[in-house]
């Protein structure tokens, strides 16, 4: 029975790189540990929202005028356009269908006649 041995010796690089590997694995794993105990706490971390469910109403509201645009809308209600897009997924949809019955028949779409 013969043993077989790597005598090469080892870069110091290599030993100090797995060696922060693990310091860095168990970082992670402390951290996820105390993300999982403060919302086993209750705690919620990251960013207060500021959509509320009058306000996702109200804005939708105001979709179909066409007097209001998106941007418009947004800074009414004190949020970025961008969240009104987040928190409303139909509100391409929404909005379109608000402007195509303002249009007058024919108008807007190129592939029928007056158009």
């Amino acid at each position: 029975m013969s043993l077989s041995f790597d005598s090469t010796p080892v870069r110091p690089e290599s030993v100090f790189a797995a060696l922060a590997e693990f310091i860095r694995e168990l970082i992670v794993d402390g951290t996820r540990e105390g993300l999982a105990a403060a919302r086993a706490r209750g705690r919620v971390s990251g960013h207060p929202t500021v959509v509320h469910p009058d306000l996702l109403r109200a804005a939708r509201d105001m979709l179909p005028n066409p007097e209001h645009s998106i941007t418009s809308i947004a800074r009414l209600l004190g949020v970025s356009p961008g969240t009104l897009y987040n928190h409303i997924p139909d509100l391409k949809e929404l909005r379109a269908a608000a402007t195509s019955r303002q249009l007058p028949p024919g108008r807007g779409f190129p592939d029928r006649a007056g158009g």
